[in-house]
């Protein structure tokens, strides 16, 4: 029998009443996993990370001789405002076929399917097995998969492939954007801005810097490269966040702003991010430290994932193609843990889940109750396959 609607949605219903944005503890709900997966005897292993109340989880339901299938999901979630919310934004609420909630599309939705379908699997004579991986503070830069990964290398098997289930509407993704994120400061010398010349003046600095980036922008959006599949079928770059200066009378002596970099797997993001690097200490740092030798740009690092490019005709697509019953795939603009379970861990990876990432990220989340079906009906074929003969070669 189907897990749908009730016992899905009634662990859904508790994954949702936890808050845990990505700026706070996650640990409760992974308690509340590994507790629900002990009551079926299924052992989990928690993997706590660098910062108190933050952790990783991973079981295995089948043998444990043989390659299998990681089902993977984060369990953080972005922030919601209650009163942007026309109910509780992390209470449950079902209407108009819909169930309401932040993290039901991305991705509580979807780990929820998963553990409804735990007693079926330890039902069934998988010739495979299922192993769960659930991450903690992907949405601020994929951080809990990086110490699950390393866990993964200690099973006894190699996993097959790795299917990640982010919100794709049930289709099958086989490549993605990758991304590096970084907080600039540029130092300059403050002074009265009537003796201008005399300071370093870090705005207008950090305009140049970030002019400069816009017409990298631009090039990209002419020029290329191009990858047919993407919305936006070539990188971007953007800046999001800026803050300097005190007052109009003063030379502002910092700038500090946050920037992006969106790759598409055929253009190296690393050398992108070198350009801007290179124009910054060729050609503004010599003409700010003529003025003071203490000025200068930094650079920080916040976020770095890979994209994520796997050939069409790989057995791990064309397997998942089949779950999903369809041979459609496709390519998307937002990133996903998958590009590091494949380059780090070296599993094959596909990015495939009910809901769309439309209907995520803003007040009033949902995900609509045919996704929901949808994706128990992907697992449920998927139980089949693992009985029927295991995973492709």
């Amino acid at each position: 029998m189907s897990a749908f609607p009730d016992r899905a949605a009634a662990i859904l219903d508790r994954l949702v009443a936890f808050d845990t944005t990505s700026h706070k503890p996650n640990i409760e709900l992974i308690e509340y996993v590994a507790s629900y997966l002990g009551e079926h005897g299924v052992e989990a292993r928690v993997v706590s990370g660098p910062s108190t109340g933050k952790a990783d989880l991973l079981a295995t339901i089948g043998p444990r001789d043989v390659a299998g299938i990681v089902l993977s999901g984060h369990t953080d979630v972005v922030p919601a405002v209650a009163e942007d919310w026309t109910d509780p934004p992390f209470r449950l609420a079902e209407r108009d076929g819909k169930l309401f909630g932040r993290g039901t599309a991305d991705m509580k939705g979807f780990i929820a399917l998963v553990l409804a379908r735990v007693p079926e699997l330890l039902a069934s004579d998988l010739k495979a097995p299922v192993h769960l991986a659930f991450s903690y503070d992907e949405e601020v830069g994929c951080l809990g998969v990086r110490e699950l990964i390393p866990v993964l290398a200690t099973l006894p098997v190699r996993p097959r492939l790795c299917i990640v289930g982010e919100p794709t509407g049930m289709s099958v993704v086989n490549g993605h954007k990758g991304k590096f994120a970084f907080r600039t400061r540029v130092r300059g010398l403050g002074c009265h801005s009537g003796l201008a010349p005399q300071g370093v003046n870090a705005v207008e600095y950090a305009a140049e810097l970030i002019a400069h980036m816009k017409q990298m922008a631009r090039r990209f959006a002419a020029d290329g490269p191009f990858e047919e599949g993407f919305g936006v079928p070539h990188s971007t770059v953007h800046v999001g966040t800026i803050q300097g200066g005190t007052a109009l009378n003063i030379v502002p002596d910092e700038c500090v702003f946050d920037w992006e970099i969106r790759y598409i797997p055929a253009h190296d993001g690393a050398a992108i991010a070198e350009d801007v690097r290179s124009f910054a200490r060729d050609s503004l740092e010599p003409r700010m430290q003529t003025v003071s030798k203490a000025c200068g740009i930094d650079f920080d690092t916040t976020i770095d994932y890979p994209g994520l490019q796997i050939p069409a005709d790989d057995d791990a697509v064309q397997f998942v193609q089949g779950l999903a019953g369809t041979n459609a795939l496709g390519k998307v603009d937002f990133g996903t843990e998958a590009g590091l379970f494949q380059r780090d861990a070296g599993i094959p990876t596909v990015v495939c889940g009910p809901g769309y990432i439309s209907d995520a990220h803003k007040p009033d989340e949902f995900i609509a109750k045919d996704q929901f079906a949808a994706g128990d009906r992907f697992l449920e074929r998927l139980t089949a396959r693992l009985i029927a003969g295991g995973v492709p070669r």
